[in-house]
């Protein structure tokens, strides 16, 4: 089940009610990386920003963004997810960031109808999936049943849930955005990555199916960002090349300095979110976008 985490240096400003107090962001993978970055951000622009992840930002990076609440939550574990989401959490920590709690940090079990109503009153509210593995990494017979079911778990079952819960919480916002943080190998099959070739391209297919839903107030988009210098990149460069035959060309845009930078990545990705375009379309690439 889902843990607040609980830090001094968390307690916010008095919210304003035209600013941060009605721009709320949930980004799942908050803690290290792309995910990181595009919560900092956020913040940065005064949202504020409810942030998933099985461990939480060291103290130091905190006590820099007042805006942020952490809940602990594995978000491959079904079982966990499914209870957290089932239940008023999700809800009550929406409307807590949203500014009902002097502390800035998820709010306790309150009335669903209390929290609803809170949650109404943003004006814009945003979902980032960004959580996710690559592996297993390697063909068929050596990925193992529970590596395959982990990466299944996080990679679509959370997204799709997480999707269909928030939704849920924050019927009557009238500006709904999700962005699915997708890849070229949702588009592209690469020998060693059946895996996640497969669940990224459900989550393009997600996109497409929502779009066709017409939810009132709701943008979708599944977002490749390119190759970005995160943990995972250097989880891929050293792959066994008999498991990975790409992996030399991963290890070259590393030692060639081509790597995206996250802080970079965040910046565009999140002038395009916040934009006028975005949802044009359902399945999009940040390097054509002109969030560029």
């Amino acid at each position: 089940m889902g843990n607040t985490f609980h830090s001094p240096a968390m307690t916010p400003p008095a919210p304003s009610p035209a600013h941060a107090a009605t721009r709320v962001a949930i980004v799942t993978g908050h803690s290290q990386g792309l995910g990181q970055a595009i919560a900092a951000d956020l913040l940065g622009r005064g949202w504020r920003v409810l942030g998933l992840s099985r461990s939480g930002w060291p103290p130091e990076l905190v006590s820099r963004y007042p805006g942020l609440t952490e809940v602990a939550l594995d978000l491959a574990d079904v079982p966990a997810l499914a209870a957290w989401l089932a239940g008023p959490a999700l809800a009550d920590a929406l409307a807590g960031v949203a500014g009902m709690s002097a502390c800035g940090e998820a709010a306790g079990v309150q009335e669903a109808e209390h929290s609803a109503g809170a949650v109404a009153q943003a004006g814009q509210v945003l979902l980032v999936n960004n959580a996710g593995l690559v592996s297993p990494i390697g063909p068929p017979g050596g990925q193992g049943a529970g590596a395959v079911m982990r990466a299944v778990a996080l990679n679509v079952a959370a997204p799709l849930a997480l999707a269909d819960a928030w939704v849920a919480a924050t019927a009557g916002v009238p500006d709904r955005r999700i962005v699915h943080i997708s890849s070229g190998a949702a588009r592209n099959a690469y020998a060693g990555w059946s895996v996640y070739c497969a669940t990224k391209a459900a989550l393009d297919m997600h996109a497409r199916a929502v779009q066709l839903d017409g939810v009132a107030g709701l943008r979708i988009e599944s977002l490749a960002p390119g190759v970005v210098d995160t943990g995972m990149q250097a989880h891929i460069r050293s792959s066994d090349a008999s498991q990975f035959p790409l992996v030399g060309r991963f290890q070259d845009l590393h030692r060639d300095g081509a790597l995206q930078s996250p802080s970079d990545v965040a910046r565009r990705l999140l002038a395009h979110v916040l934009g006028d375009a975005f949802g044009a379309e359902a399945v999009r690439d940040l390097r054509d976008s002109h969030g560029r």
